[in-house]
């Protein structure tokens, strides 16, 4: 049975979505415990209320990145993972976490990549009048949202949207994603290759929502 450890900083909906999911398809897989990087995380509550170990690594109370990235690595190795899930993890990673854990750590992020890599996604989008927006789940490498593609969802910009609510649209379809994206590691299916990522057996890694 494999292992997933899972890094949030706030409630940790994907988590929660992933989690849910693994539980109504019976997944063969542990959830070994969540760590957050803020004691304060609503995430950690519905860990616990799940039975999932929960831990709070304060990001404050380390002097560097490198310092608060050696004392995650020690927790997570010691939980035993084999795939490291961010889910709106609000910490930059450092190269030498990144590389610690290269082929099994897995982001969601807001948007079409390659298109709106960082932060404020929505208002991004909308400031430049696209008519499809969507979320991107990939393998972490040291670029900023840069690592190979497993897969996509696309969702559409309707007319009077705001960043609330694309954003809503947009976090339903990681919801759909993220748990698919995950099963597909678990049963070995993901093959990285340069940057891209190749399914085994094929089938649809986009998808419109």
């Amino acid at each position: 049975m494999q292992s997933i450890v899972t890094l949030i900083s706030g409630r940790g909906s994907n988590f929660e979505a992933i989690v849910k999911t693994a539980q109504k398809e019976a997944w063969p897989v542990q959830f070994s415990g969540v760590i957050s990087n803020r004691s304060s995380a609503l995430g950690l509550d519905f860990a616990r209320s799940h039975g999932i170990p929960a831990f709070a690594i304060e990001h404050q109370e380390h002097p560097s990145r490198e310092s608060f990235d050696a004392a995650l690595i020690e927790q997570i190795d010691a939980l035993g993972a084999d795939l490291v899930v961010l889910a709106g993890f609000m910490r930059i990673l450092t190269p030498g976490f990144i590389r610690h854990y290269e082929g099994r750590l897995i982001n969601i992020h807001p948007a079409l990549l390659p298109a709106f890599p960082g932060l404020h996604t929505h208002e991004r989008a909308l400031e430049a009048k696209v008519t499809t927006h969507g979320a991107t789940v990939h393998f972490v490498n040291e670029g900023v949202d840069e690592g190979p593609i497993i897969c996509q969802a696309s969702v559409p910009v309707l007319p009077g949207d705001d960043a609330t609510t694309l954003g809503a649209r947009v976090l339903a379809a990681e919801h759909q994603i993220y748990p698919r994206a995950v099963k597909w590691f678990l049963d070995g299916r993901l093959r990285i290759e340069g940057n891209q990522v190749k399914l085994q057996p094929p089938e649809s890694q986009f998808f419109k929502l």
